[in-house]
């Protein structure tokens, strides 16, 4: 497992950031900081979010700062038209929490608008200033102020929402102290999982991006009330989320962060990268502007950390500018675009390559270069001056575009049950569960059908296509949940949340569930699996993912749970997918149900109502196209599929509750394989990615050898390769041609000239080593091995992988004729 520099940069122990945020070491110090560096800290954050003299007389942020001004008009509109109960006009307070929340980001909205450098005269008067403080003072006083009537509806809105808008419209306005401190002891009440009014780092509400935005917020307060104290403490609470995640040492119990692998995890067990985990990128960015010109922290550090998200955490997952649907979590069902997930990256990577060093800064202006489409809407980016930057870097004729990884590439994010495959023209993403990480997110009326997006669900983008047009919102509310490209379903109907319980969440407080509880996250809005099994090996740039499919943990804990508690059964299924160059080979085994008919759905793949989508089949073999791309499918067991295209009508509501009723039409192409109660099939089929006729012809001349497809075992050989992949489920020996493998173990071997090659991962992540012995070869190691010995036996070589704390990651070892 070796490590590059640059990558070794975004492991750090969470020891190394005990020492993170500088001490101010004498009195003198810590007087002089008072005094100067909270005005810098504010100084820094009113030309983030406000802009400066020089970025905002750029022509290329005209459009920005005149959106700025133009919000501000509608808000002071709003304003002058409020009724009764009311700050803006349609906006009822008292019972509503969103509608407060909103409230104060409109005056915050208007406070951008008076603050900015070179802003309206209209918009930069006294009385526009008196409009905002009096909005906020009237707030407190009426709706706010009053612990006892605050705090209902979502937490969030209280410790984090308000608090974000109320202290960047502090510092915008140059408040009165009164009404700062008045306004800071209530956010400090309303830190209600905190500890005495302050950050609890034990507290499962105050983790990653919420611990981000908190602890942000706090920074700014700090600075606002010039109390050094509190702006050092909420830093060293912030540089938390900087440490690595160590699932053997958990610090404060918490799993949610940045993995090794690049994998970032949030609400306990979420694959979260594409939201929250972009958001969190986004705050630690602007905290790392915020701190400039300051001696609160060593930034350098802080910088290479951020450096190897962006490179092993966020690249992988970004597909021609779009953000792959496997790290979304229950925002799929938001209409934002995976184009507009990629456009805050991008901002946040603009910003970063300023504190970089030279080589760096180079490579990272180089991938934002080559990840923004030419339609990026940079009004969307927080910062005006970031606006300006991106211009700069645009009109560099210096700086080509290049992605920072590979054009092939497998990425096992094993710690989130995710995975990746890249190659020129496509990429494949998987989406896995088990009991480490949830099979969904749904949660406030969001992601209503959810049930089987982390069962195998699959989505495979190709080049050059429009990607709102193939996936996005709209895929998610024209196909059936029950036939996500890849999923085993049974076949019944579910109802969503709201459906079953007349509100978005299961209300039973005497049951320990709340909208908030402990309970309701882990059995309704976001279940984890109760398989061990879901991981794979990468070696070089091909994969091999297995997983087996479970129930969730409500089904599983059904016994136990209130009789009005409604749970849903899976079916079965042992799956493995061998991620190659011009192919993704599935197999599944096991697949079926006792009671229940169920549906395989091999694909699955969205067109607009005109596209002409036509579907050629031969007797092994089928392939879709819809005027832009195609993809093939090769069966290498005969099995009698279906292949349907339908004209499917629905509303984006179907999926969210509070998505506009927008009615979408699609062509809705599936292939599936249905079967009845009883009796497990298998199926065995390659996905292939921009296929031709005469490309899937070929198939049938031994390209590919399939070597055992059971639930204990499933292997491929891909000839032209000289590639043997596999996933042996069970314990004991499995036995493959030259090759015995003991225990559940996923392997990838490869002959090339006079070289052998494996890699070895424990998907179970809960074994010490696995064993692999090369019959018939006497071998030894090319180069020393970290994790792997190597023993001659008198049959041949065994290889003894130490996995034990691997969580899953692959071990390598290339080997060299003995002799």
């Amino acid at each position: 497992m070796e490590l590059t520099r640059r990558r070794l940069l975004s492991f750090v122990p969470a020891t190394a950031l005990l020492t993170a945020v500088r001490p101010a070491s004498t009195a003198q110090a810590a007087q002089a900081a008072q005094a100067a560096e909270p005005n810098v800290l504010l100084a820094n954050m009113i030309a983030i979010y406000a802009g400066t003299a020089e970025s905002n007389a750029r022509p290329e942020v005209a459009a920005k700062v005149a959106a700025i001004d133009s919000t501000a008009r509608t808000w002071l509109s709003a304003l002058g038209r409020a009724g009764t109960g009311e700050l803006f006009a349609g906006l009822p307070l008292g019972t509503s929490d969103p509608n407060l929340s909103s409230s104060y980001q409109h005056l915050y909205e208007i406070a951008l608008a008076y603050r900015r450098p070179g802003g309206a005269a209209d918009l930069q008067t006294a009385a526009v200033r008196d409009k905002i403080v009096n909005g906020l003072v009237w707030l407190h006083d009426n709706y706010y102020g009053d612990q006892s009537k605050g705090y209902y509806g979502n937490w969030f809105t209280w410790e984090i929402g308000i608090s974000t808008f109320v202290s960047k419209t502090l510092a915008l306005v140059d408040a009165p102290a009164d009404l700062i401190t008045t306004y800071v002891a209530s956010m400090d009440a309303y830190l209600r999982n905190g500890k005495d009014g302050d950050v609890d780092l034990d507290s499962r509400f105050h983790t990653g991006a919420n611990l981000v935005d908190i602890t942000a917020n706090r920074v700014l307060q700090g600075a606002l009330l010039t109390d050094d104290a509190r702006i050092r403490k909420a830093l060293q609470d912030q540089f938390t989320v900087f440490a690595t995640v160590d699932p053997y040492n958990l610090q404060h119990g918490v799993t949610d962060g940045y993995y090794a692998d690049g994998s970032f995890i949030q609400h306990a067990s979420v694959a979260y990268t594409g939201s929250y985990g972009k958001g969190l990128l986004s705050r630690v960015v602007q905290t790392i502007k915020v701190l400039a010109g300051t001696e609160y922290a060593q930034s350098d550090d802080l910088v290479g950390v951020v450096q190897g998200w962006v490179e092993h955490g966020f690249a992988p997952l970004i597909f021609e500018g779009w953000m792959m649907e496997i790290v979304k979590g229950r925002a799929v069902s938001r209409t934002a675009t995976g184009y507009d997930d990629v456009a805050v990256v991008v901002e946040a990577i603009v910003d970063l390559a300023d504190y970089a060093t030279a080589a760096d800064a180079q490579r990272l202006k180089a991938f934002a270069k080559f990840t923004a489409r030419p339609t990026i809407n940079v009004n969307s980016f927080v910062s005006p001056v970031s606006v300006g930057r991106f211009a700069d870097l645009k009109a560099d004729a210096s700086i080509v575009p290049a992605d920072l990884n590979p054009a092939e590439l497998s990425t096992a994010f094993n710690a989130m049950d995710r995975t990746v495959h890249r190659r020129p023209g496509y990429a494949f993403a998987l989406a896995r569960n088990s009991s480490r990480i949830s099979k969904y997110e749904y949660m406030s009326g969001e992601n209503l059908l959810p049930w089987f997006q982390g069962d195998g669900a699959h989505y495979l983008y190709l080049s050059g296509q429009d990607q709102t047009q193939a996936f996005g919102i709209d895929y998610f509310t024209t196909v059936s949940p029950y036939a996500l490209g890849g999923v085993t379903a049974p076949v019944e109907t579910r109802k969503s949340v709201p459906e079953l319980y007349g509100t978005a969440y299961y209300d039973n407080a005497a049951a320990g569930f709340t909208a908030s509880s402990e309970s309701q996250n882990t059995y309704v809005y976001f279940p984890v699996g109760t398989n061990t099994y879901s991981g794979g090996a990468t070696l070089d740039a091909y994969g091999a993912a297995g997983w087996v499919q479970s129930d969730d943990f409500a089904y599983a804990s059904r016994d136990t749970l209130p009789s009005d508690f409604v749970d849903y059964k899976n079916a079965s299924a042992t799956k493995s997918w061998f991620l190659l160059d011009d192919e993704i080979v599935v197999l599944a085994a096991g697949v079926g149900d006792d009671t229940r008919s169920v549906t395989t759905t091999l694909d699955t793949r969205i067109a607009s109502a005109t596209a002409p989508v036509n579907v050629a089949r031969s007797s092994r073999w089928l392939r879709y196209t819809d005027g832009t791309v195609a993809v093939g499918y090769y069966l290498l067991q005969a099995a009698d599929v279906s292949a349907r295209v339908e004209t499917v009508t629905r509303s984006r509501r179907v999926v969210r509750t509070s998505n506009p009723d927008t009615a979408i039409t699609k062509q809705v192409f599936s292939l599936s394989y249905a079967q009845p109660a009883g009796r497990k099939r298998s199926l065995a089929y390659a996905l292939v990615p921009n296929a031709t006729e005469s490309a899937l012809n070929s198939y049938q001349h031994g390209r590919l050898t399939l070597l055992a497809n059971t639930t204990r075992l499933q292997a491929l050989q891909h000839n032209g390769l000289r590639l043997t992949a596999a996933n042996a489920f069970g314990p004991g020996l499995h036995h493959l041609p030259g090759i015995t493998v003991d225990g559940p173990a996923s392997v990838l071997v490869r002959r090339q000239a006079q070289t052998v090659q494996l890699a070895v991962s424990d998907p179970t992540t809960q074994r010490d080593s696995i064993t692999v012995t090369l019959q018939a070869q006497y071998l030894k190691p090319a180069a020393p091995a970290q994790g792997v010995q190597v023993t001659r036996t008198a049959t041949g070589t065994r290889l003894t992988f130490s996995t034990r704390h691997t969580y899953g990651a692959s071990i390598c070892v290339k080997l060299l004729p003995a002799w």
